[in-house]
């Protein structure tokens, strides 16, 4: 134990001292943020007044706070496991330097070595992401402001599920990197594609019905769902008081991913955190396992 947490402190600490790493961990949130707000801003919002029924009025404030919750779970959704890639950066630098290597030849287990990669790029990644919370809470405070605590702390629980899964993700594919090179075209991959993939940068809702069947399978849609449903709730609930149907906002709903659905059948929030937790076990897995067939073959 005293040498998993030797190993921590080391990480995070090199982490934190290269700078590289450290701005372009920081960075992505930052832009992230900007660009969802410059960009699609205005097309979610056109996309909440076209859901609801012509005359029908629906608040400015809940509007905002609704479009304000869907960007800052996109935001989340994405930054989560992006960041994750970039923090786990150190595990593969370490084999270019040679670092690893001196390590192996002390009495450290590698077993204990690559845990000590896990947790620490966990650690990272869990404040940068809380960090990137932190903003999105404040934008939703100028926004519109709907929510509970409840809702904050299961927001929380939701981005340290998403960085497990993003770290453990991030794990096995930094796994088989040895150069430079494949750190950055792995790194372009994630940044350009993982926001399709899990429905932060466009609704799976208006994906093509064959891709919306592939991506179900995909344990991050559900991580996805999860935010935005917590990050919307307070929206929901006010458009409900203020008189509109239940109809309308299932709608609204349905149209943000809020409720997703497995080959036609609605998945609940229960069935979300189970899929998730069980991808987040199995991947964990796969990398002690590659890591204990690794040791036993040196």
């Amino acid at each position: 134990m005293k040498t998993l947490f030797v190993i921590l402190k080391r990480n995070i600490k090199l982490f934190f001292k290269d700078k590289g790493l450290f701005f372009t961990a920081m960075i992505t949130p930052v832009i992230l943020l900007i660009l969802y707000v410059t960009f699609l801003e205005n097309v979610y919002w056109d996309s909440f007044e076209m859901s609801v029924p012509s005359g029908m009025e629906i608040s400015e404030t809940i509007i905002g706070s609704a479009v304000g919750g869907e960007l800052v779970s996109s935001l989340l959704a994405v930054c989560c496991v992006t960041i994750s890639f970039c923090s786990n950066m150190l595990m593969v630098q370490d084999k270019i330097t040679g670092a690893r290597q001196d390590m192996m030849i002390t009495p450290v287990r590698g077993q204990t070595l690559a845990f000590g990669y896990y947790l620490s790029t966990l650690a990272v990644t869990m404040i940068i992401s809380l960090l990137a919370l932190g903003g999105g809470m404040l934008y939703l405070a100028v926004a519109g402001w709907y929510l509970t605590v409840t809702d904050i702390l299961l927001l929380i629980f939701d981005v340290f599920l998403l960085v497990m899964f993003g770290t453990a993700l991030s794990s096995i594919i930094n796994f088989f990197l040895s150069s430079q090179g494949q750190i950055s075209a792995v790194g372009t991959i994630v940044s350009s594609g993982y926001g399709f993939l899990c429905g932060a940068y466009m609704p799976i809702s208006q994906f093509p019905e064959g891709l919306r069947r592939v991506i179900s399978f995909l344990p991050g849609t559900y991580g996805t769902s999860l935010i935005r449903n917590h990050a919307m709730r307070g929206a929901f609930e006010a458009m409900e008081e203020q008189g509109i149907p239940q109809e309308v906002i299932r709608v609204v709903r349905d149209s943000v991913d809020c409720n997703l659905y497995f080959f036609d059948h609605a998945v609940p929030l229960s069935m979300m955190y189970l899929i998730l937790g069980g991808s987040i076990v199995l991947l964990v897995g796969i990398y002690v396992l590659l890591n204990i067939l690794k040791q036993k073959k040196r």
